[in-house]
């Protein structure tokens, strides 16, 4: 039996995230993980960063590489009825945003609990969260032939949307909330420059476009499609086909194409359950809402939450004060359903969802009205860098 003060289930950025802040206020824990750690960290996932995320790393000790090498944007780019139009991000907020990919986030947080002594035991299988009710809480599980089990004061459920955190819950304990789009995101990772130096949001009449980057010479790029499509259907000749219609003349004439180095298909949804708190069982990003990707906010919010947890424990173990652990659940989802309807409201604006001419030309409106007025220029902007935490 070993013995912990927190559990981790998940060694994605979040759970990581929360081990090394813990560690550095004195915090012990254990962070299990079901893939390898050559696995984890190759994962392709968002690279958009809220100057709230970038502190907490920072504070993590691990924001070296990000300062070398993230890309600061002050501004964003809107692109709909064939014309393009920016919003300055950092004049209208006064904070920008930075692009760091999740892949580079989880490899410093990686390398830093290494560094530190931490405790990450990855290809553990068949978890199961024990008594998190009760009186002594414990995650049992299987790793190399051989079945452990950790007792610990709580657990932190980092395993994403199809991790067992919150399939331990019991029936009947919890409300969940959701809202399926009917279109999906093809993207694409290639070696090529950035068609421009901050990203571009199109709504076009053949479907959303957003053309984005990981650094100066490899960048990200997505297409909104249907459900029923297949990535083997989309070869790179025709992505590229279709990317340059749906962009303005200019920005589809500055194209620079290439081979594919990944390709996948998601599919959007938002997704938020309450209460984010069961027992000694507190739940973190994906494993208690998703958004979709439109605004970049799934990553962000998932450090919010290790924000509000971390500060929760150290207050416990400190001072003895389980108030802030008492409101994790209601801090964290003032934040996540802010972000939920930003998310929802911008992905409705920028995708086609019908052949309604009618729904179409109130999203030019909007859209309209949107870089027109400098206060509603004002909100966007300030949803997008990430309100300020209450």
């Amino acid at each position: 039996m070993l013995r912990t003060q927190v559990t981790i289930v998940g060694a994605g950025p979040s759970g990581l995230l929360l081990s090394q802040l813990l560690q550095r206020n004195g915090i012990d824990s254990i962070v299990i993980e079901r893939r390898s750690r050559a696995y984890v960290e190759a994962r392709i996932r968002a690279g958009l960063l809220e100057r709230g995320t970038v502190a907490l790393l920072e504070e993590a000790g691990v924001g070296a590489r990000l300062r070398r090498e993230g890309l600061v944007h002050d501004g964003v780019e809107l692109a709909f009825a064939g014309g393009v139009h920016r919003i300055d991000l950092r004049a209208l907020s006064g904070h920008p945003m930075t692009v760091y990919g999740q892949t580079e986030i989880t490899r410093d947080l990686g390398e830093a609990r290494v560094a530190a002594g931490g405790s990450v035991l990855y290809e553990a299988e068949d978890v199961v969260l024990e008594e998190i009710a009760g009186t002594r809480p414990r995650v049992a599980f299987t790793r190399e032939g051989r079945r452990h089990s950790i007792e610990c004061d709580f657990i932190a459920g980092c395993d994403g949307f199809h991790g067992v955190s919150r399939q331990s819950l019991r029936a009947g304990t919890f409300a969940t909330h959701e809202r399926v789009y009917p279109f999906g995101w093809l993207g694409v990772l290639a070696d090529v420059p950035p068609v421009a130096d901050e990203l571009i949001y199109a709504n076009h009449a053949r479907g959303f476009a957003l053309c984005s980057m990981r650094s100066r010479t490899r960048s990200r790029y997505y297409l909104q499609c249907t459900p029923d499509d297949r990535v083997e259907d989309w070869s790179d000749e025709r992505f590229w086909e279709e990317l340059r219609r749906r962009l303005p003349s200019g920005h589809a004439d500055r194209l620079t194409t290439g081979p594919s180095l990944e390709k996948s298909i998601a599919p959007l949804r938002s997704f938020v359950v309450e209460p984010m708190r069961f027992g000694h069982l507190f739940l973190v990003g994906d494993a208690a809402h998703i958004v979709p990707p439109t605004g970049a906010k799934g990553l962000n919010l998932a450090a919010a939450d290790v924000r509000v947890l971390y500060q929760a424990l150290i207050e416990h173990y400190r001072h003895g004060n389980p108030r802030l652990l008492d409101e994790y659940s209601a801090r964290a989802l003032t934040r996540v359903w802010a972000a939920t309807r930003f998310s929802w409201w911008f992905t409705t604006l920028m995708h086609r969802f019908s052949d309604d001419s009618f729904a179409h030309r109130l999203q030019l409106a909007e859209l309209d009205y949107l870089v027109g007025s400098p206060a509603a220029s004002q909100a966007f902007a300030e949803n997008y860098v990430g309100l300020e935490f209450r």
